[in-house]
């Protein structure tokens, strides 16, 4: 038995392949990560501590805090609905910092806490839920830049204060007796409705307490440290949580039992939006990268091979697989096959009737006889069945041979003789 011969290179994909191969799409996808971490960290350091009476952050809140305790203010920092609604009391001003995170049982709970006391609530840019609970019949418009603006009311803390830092959602719907202050577009940005009568207010215990109060800020950005600093923004935001002499500052949390969903939701509600949005590039990533690594219309480029393998061992190679199936009769069809194809260009037939009896077998006839003689041996040549035997096999093999040489001794010039002989 002779051995196989062996290859000293090997076809199995390395680890430089490899990397050749998938080193666009892994820088790609490096890049997008790195990028999603840095704009995670840059975010993460803008919103730390957002709005809370203790963070020095440039969104935080301890120099309005520090003023108002200057000014004889008790601040008190709650993150829990029954600590925020246990707190407000007459003489107490409620600021909800994110009204829009409460769910419906903590928006009525606060709704009720409200309504027993004579105090004031601040709402920072609640939206139409929170509108729905806390300010009944105001309805939240489309938003707009924070910039600075204009009182354009008689409120006497507005007035007092001047040109402030304005802007975000805008409110309709208030009563005549309503402030509307800093508009933008027509619509106040800064709206206080005016204290209501224990019917208003909701449910009561008997007792003759007067709603406060209710002021909406369309954005918080005046309280930032930040902008404290600038134009009446401070006069402003004194005045507003300065008009009790407590201050509930409410921060809502997701630790607030309370917090839980009254109902429940599908697993699509509760990723966040910023999740959506990384998902959202990850595809458009991934599109740009299969457009990017797809097969482009062009030249052929040559590659050179891992191993050579000459011809006559590849028609071994292929005669041994069809002598191991007993497949006679395709070997018989690509013999023909291959016979026809080579003798229709020498006997005059188009490539095209090459497999055509009819034309094809004539024509070779004509070209092996003078007197056009019969054609039945050479149309079982060419088109006859398949052989019985390995035998009959090699002798079609050898008939077919015989019949393109014939053909191919017709095609030579005969060789001219010297003129001397």
């Amino acid at each position: 038995m002779t051995a196989a011969p062996a290859y000293a290179t090997s076809v199995s994909p390395t680890a430089t392949r490899l990397w050749s191969r998938f080193r666009g799409l892994l820088i790609a996808l490096l890049v997008l990560a790195l990028g999603g971490l840095t704009l995670a960290a840059l975010k993460s350091g803008e919103q730390h501590g957002r709005l809370d009476p203790r963070s020095a952050d440039p969104t935080g809140s301890r120099a309005l805090a520090t003023l108002l305790s200057e000014r004889g203010v008790d601040s008190r920092v709650v993150t829990s609905t029954r600590e925020a609604a246990d707190a407000a009391g007459p003489d107490t001003t409620l600021l909800v910092t994110d009204p829009n995170l409460l769910t419906d049982r903590q928006l009525a709970t606060l709704r009720t806490a409200a309504g027993r006391s004579a105090g004031r609530t601040v709402l920072l840019a609640p939206d139409q839920s929170a509108l729905d609970s806390l300010a009944p019949g105001i309805r939240a418009g489309e938003p707009t830049d924070v910039t600075e603006r204009a009182p354009d009311c008689s409120l006497p803390a507005a007035r007092r204060s001047g040109d402030a830092d304005l802007g975000g959602l805008r409110y309709t719907g208030a009563g005549p007796d309503a402030d509307r202050c800093y508009s933008a577009h027509g619509l106040p940005t800064l709206l206080r409705l005016p204290a209501s009568s224990p019917d208003d207010a909701g449910p009561t215990d008997g007792t003759a307490t007067t709603a406060g109060d209710t002021v909406l800020l369309g954005a918080p950005d005046l309280f930032y440290n930040h902008r404290l600093a600038e134009r009446g923004n401070a006069s402003l935001a004194l005045q507003l949580l300065g008009s009790h002499r407590h201050l509930v500052w409410y921060l809502p949390s997701v630790s607030d039992p309370a917090s839980a969903p009254d109902d429940e939701r599908s697993f699509l509600d509760l990723i966040p939006a910023g999740w959506r949005w990384g998902l959202l590039q990850l595809a458009l990533a991934a599109v740009l990268t299969a457009l990017w690594r797809a097969r482009r219309l062009g030249p052929l480029v040559p590659e050179r091979l891992p191993i050579t393998v000459p011809a006559a061992e590849t028609t071994e190679g292929r005669a041994r697989l069809y002598e191991q199936a007993g497949a006679r009769d395709q070997a018989a069809t690509v013999l023909r096959s291959a016979t026809r194809a080579r003798l229709a260009p020498l006997v005059g037939v188009p490539p095209l009737d090459a497999d055509s009896a009819d034309v094809l077998v004539p024509a070779v006839a004509a070209r092996l006889t003078a007197d056009g003689a019969p054609s039945g041996a050479l149309h079982a040549l060419l088109f006859g069945p398949a052989p019985a035997d390995d035998k009959a096999l090699v002798q079609l093999a050898d008939r077919l041979d015989d019949l393109e040489r014939s053909i191919l001794h017709q095609e030579r010039p005969a060789p001219r003789e010297h003129p001397d002989s």
